[in-house]
């Protein structure tokens, strides 16, 4: 890749293929091709919303909280809903495959851009490695012969190979993959609606809203369980601003944008919150398991023939999309970063097909730890590894957040124009959520499983410093933000 020092212009023979007339080539975006199409954009945003931790982690949360925990995914989806908005006002200004931290790094400030950014590659790394591990006990179901960490392993590479090939090939895989969970999940819904309108009997249980309350309360397990819930919740919901990064290489991205972040806001209450409502209301909160997905659990009390294998395969798909996602995002992440001289020089290359392979295979080099390890680390290991990538997920979110509230202000200066799809309620939303933020990771302190987490922060936070630090005293770093002028309207 042509390696570039901060404040250099930029050839115009790479911007007239990439811009129109009257725009300037984005700092983060030079490189790259559009070639996402709407479709990839929308589904893309979709399977963004819907992963294992919905298909397969309900159900130990249903076992933790009781029928009270559709509050927590209300209320966890409400705080989802603004950061949306949020991302889809940075978004329409400046689309960037740079995405929030392009956006801390011109609104907040050059080290809130670094720090945003290593908290998002870590979230992938550990997310990721619990996925691509993941993948290899799925496929036991059907092959209880075949080495877990070699069909890991294979998956691995199948993903990487899409990855780098080009971001079209990428854009397909995760249509499909998307297109699976949305109908499994949306067959679901038609029949669990179906089964409480006619009172069916499941499994020797009546489908009725008295399930909400019949069998210990709506809190069974008391409101304090529901609220130890939230961390878990809110990382049910994580890879809903992966649909930002994909802006940088969709064609027309503010005609698709609104469209797509809006499409994310509505599949929230309905596949999230509408899909936990069922689940409690078909079948008594006693009945699921943890460990088991609460979709399986309904459909064999229906007797529905093969519905393991088949609820396999959707978990199954939801692991490869989280690892693909994880893969395509940190390598558009990182490279932002390496152009600054804030990553491995090795993370900013690009290939000819558009790619920025560096950070792809700087995080491919992670999830083939993850294989290797998961043969000696015990299972506790990665319940911490994913506790501490939700702190990469609440900083995600948070800086989202407040690099819009320093987008309006900078508006409200008269340095930049504010598009028409805005953040509703800013800055009083943004302020509300950010606290509803804060009050999650202050619960999990209180989380045995969580705790760990909290642990690390003080951790991340030198780190994360000392990395500043040091990137800041390398020759030709510059603090200095290019801000890409306002394109014509």
């Amino acid at each position: 890749m042509d390696q570039r020092e901060p404040g250099e212009d930029f050839g115009a023979a790479a911007t007239a293929d990439r811009t129109a007339p009257g725009m300037t080539m984005d700092p983060d975006d030079e490189g790259y091709h559009k070639s996402l199409k709407p479709r990839h954009v929308r589904m893309i945003a979709m399977g963004g919303a819907i992963g294992v931790g919905l298909f397969l982690g309900t159900a130990d949360r249903i076992a933790k909280a009781g029928p009270g925990l559709v509050l927590a995914y209300l209320a966890a989806g409400i705080a989802a809903l603004f950061v949306m908005r949020a991302l889809g006002e940075l978004v329409l200004y400046r689309p960037t495959s740079g995405s929030f931290v392009a956006y801390a790094r011109e609104f907040i400030g050059p080290w809130a851009g670094f720090a945003s950014g290593w908290m998002y590659w870590l979230n992938w790394a550990m997310t990721g490695v619990a996925e691509i591990t993941a993948v290899g006990v799925y496929v036991h179901y059907w092959a209880p012969g075949f080495p877990q960490w070699l069909s890991a392993l294979l998956a691995l590479a199948v993903l990487l190979a899409v990855n780098l090939v080009s971001v079209r090939m990428f854009g397909e895989m995760e249509f499909w993959f998307a297109m699976l969970k949305v109908a499994a999940l949306v067959t679901f819904l038609v029949v669990g609606v179906a089964l409480v309108l006619t009172g069916a009997d499941v499994g020797g249980h009546k489908a009725r809203l008295s399930n909400l309350t019949d069998h210990g309360g709506f809190f069974p397990m008391g409101f304090w369980a529901v609220l130890l819930s939230l961390q878990a919740v809110i990382f049910a919901y994580a890879a809903i601003e992966m649909v930002g990064i994909s802006a940088g290489e969709a064609e027309n991205p503010r005609e698709v944008m609104p469209g797509a972040i809006n499409g994310v806001v509505w599949r929230i209450a309905l596949f999230y919150v509408g899909a936990v409502f069922l689940l409690v209301v078909v079948l008594p909160w006693t009945v699921y398991k943890p460990g088991e997905s609460p979709f399986v659990t309904v459909f064999a009390a229906l007797g529905v023939p093969a519905i393991g294998g088949v609820m396999n395969l959707i978990v199954l798909t939801a692991a490869l999309s989280g690892t693909n996602s994880g893969l395509y995002s940190t390598g558009r992440i990182l490279r932002s970063l390496a152009d600054r001289g804030e990553a491995p020089r090795f993370a900013g290359k690009m290939s000819s097909h558009h790619v920025p392979y560096g950070g792809i295979l700087f995080t491919s080099t992670v999830y083939l730890a993850g294989v290797v390890l998961n043969v000696f680390v015990p299972h506790d290991a990665f319940t911490i590894a994913t506790s501490i990538a939700s702190l990469g997920v609440l900083t995600t979110w948070a800086t989202l957040l407040y690099a819009q509230i320093r987008f309006k202000r900078a508006a409200e200066r008269g340095e930049v124009e504010r598009p028409g799809y805005r953040m509703p309620g800013s800055p009083y939303t943004n302020w509300a959520t950010l606290g509803f933020l804060a009050f999650v990771v202050g619960l999990m302190a209180f989380d045995g499983d969580q705790k760990w987490a909290v642990i690390a922060i003080p951790f991340l936070a030198a780190g994360l410093w000392i990395g500043w630090k040091a990137v800041r005293s390398r020759p030709g770093h510059s603090d200095a933000v290019r801000r890409r002028p306002d394109p014509p309207r």
